[in-house]
C-alpha cells in the first residue's frame, strides 16, 4: 500500500528503512534515524546535576541556560513563552522564533476554549533545588484546574518539559497544544507515521494540507474533530494525511543550511496527536497534543515531552 497522495515516503521492511521517493528523502530519513537512536526521555534530574544542566535566574521574573552546546531563555521577562532566544552553541545558529519551544498554547475542555493561550495568563517560575524550572498557571474563576510545567536540561543538547493539570472540576476531553516555533531555516518537517501495513517517516508536504494533523488512533482524530479547531481566535482546519507510528512519538523539523534537527519524542498514551503546517509554511511550528482525555475533579494527569536538538556532527 503507498502512502498517499505524495511519494515522499519511507517504508519499513523486516525493520530497515526503504525509500519510495526521491535521493534527498533518503538523505533525511537516514539523518532522522541516527539521531532518534538517543533520544529517548533519560532518568529523572538529581540535586547533582551539573551546573551547565541548571537554569539560573536572571533577576528579571525568568532564568537563562547555557550547556555548551544550547543556549537561551526560560520565561524572560516572566512570560510563559517556554524556551527563547535559543542558540546551537558550536555554530552560532538560531532555533527558535517568535512564541519559542516548548510553550503551551491552546487549552481545551467541556466543549470550551479557555483564553488565546495559556501564554497569556497569569503565570510564576521558581527554580526549583536540583536546577529545573517549575511554571504554574493558578486556576482561575474562568480556569477550573492549575496547570503546570517543569523544564529540565537533561542532556547538552536535550530538553524535557513536563506538563501536570490538577483539575477542580471535571475537564471533558482536555487538551494542552504544545507549540514550537522554529527559525525559517527549519524547512523540514517530518513525522513517523503509519498508512495502513506501511509505516515510515511521512513528510509534511503542500500537497498533503496546509495545516496537517497526526492522531494516534481513530478516537484521537474524533476528539480532534469534535468542534474546538473551529473556537476562535484563529480556527484550524486539519487535514489528517496518517496515524501516529508506535507508542513512542517522533516528530523532526530539520533545518538543511544550518545542519541542524529538532527531534520531539513523548509516549503517545500521553500525547495523542502531533500537527504541523506543511513545512515551508511561515509558522515553521510543530505542535504537540497533549493528555485528550476526560479527567475527574482532583485527578491530577501528567504529560512528558524530550525535545533533542543535534548538530552537523549529531552532538
Amino acid at each position: 500500500m503507498k502512502f498517499p497522495p505524495s511519494r515522499r515516503y519511507c517504508r519499513s521492511r523486516a525493520g530497515l528503512p526503504v525509500c519510495v521517493g526521491c535521493a534527498t528523502i533518503a538523505l533525511l530519513v537516514s539523518t532522522a534515524l541516527r539521531v532518534d537512536a538517543g533520544d529517548t526521555p533519560p532518568p529523572v534530574a538529581t540535586p547533582t546535576s551539573p551546573a551547565g544542566l541548571q537554569f539560573q535566574p536572571d533577576g528579571q521574573g525568568g532564568f537563562t541556560f547555557d550547556t555548551g552546546v544550547l543556549r537561551g531563555r526560560l520565561h524572560a521577562e516572566g512570560r510563559s513563552l517556554g524556551l527563547t532566544e535559543v542558540v546551537y552553541g558550536p555554530t552560532g545558529a538560531r532555533v527558535d522564533r517568535g512564541h519559542g519551544l516548548l510553550s503551551h498554547y491552546r487549552v481545551f475542555a467541556n466543549g470550551r476554549r479557555f483564553g488565546g493561550g495559556a501564554w497569556d495568563w497569569p503565570s510564576t517560575a521558581a527554580r526549583l533545588p536540583d536546577g529545573r524550572v517549575e511554571v504554574r498557571w493558578a486556576a482561575a474563576e474562568d480556569r477550573p484546574f492549575t496547570l503546570r510545567a517543569v523544564y529540565r536540561l537533561t542532556r547538552p543538547g536535550a530538553i524535557t518539559v513536563e506538563t501536570s493539570v490538577e483539575p477542580q472540576s471535571e475537564l471533558r476531553g482536555f487538551e494542552v497544544f504544545l507549540a514550537s516555533y522554529f527559525d525559517p531555516a527549519f524547512t523540514n518537517s517530518f513525522v513517523a507515521a503509519r498508512h495502513g501495513e506501511v509505516t515510515g517517516f511521512a513528510t509534511a508536504t503542500p500537497d498533503r494540507g496546509e495545516w496537517q494533523m497526526f492522531p494516534r488512533d481513530a478516537a484521537a482524530r474524533t476528539l480532534a474533530e469534535d468542534g474546538r479547531w473551529k473556537l476562535e481566535p484563529h480556527p484550524v482546519v486539519w487535514t489528517f494525511p496518517a496515524e501516529l507510528a508506535g507508542p513512542t512519538l517522533r516528530a523532526h523539523r530539520r533545518a538543511p543550511g544550518k545542519g541542524l534537527l529538532a527531534t520531539f519524542s513523548a509516549d503517545t498514551s500521553e500525547c495523542f496527536a502531533v500537527a504541523t503546517p506543511h513545512q515551508t509554511e511561515a509558522h515553521y511550528s510543530t505542535y504537540l497534543s497533549l493528555f485528550g482525555r476526560t479527567l475527574a475533579a482532583g485527578q491530577t494527569a501528567q504529560a512528558r515531552v524530550s525535545l533533542v536538538i543535534t548538530g552537523p556532527a549529531g552532538e
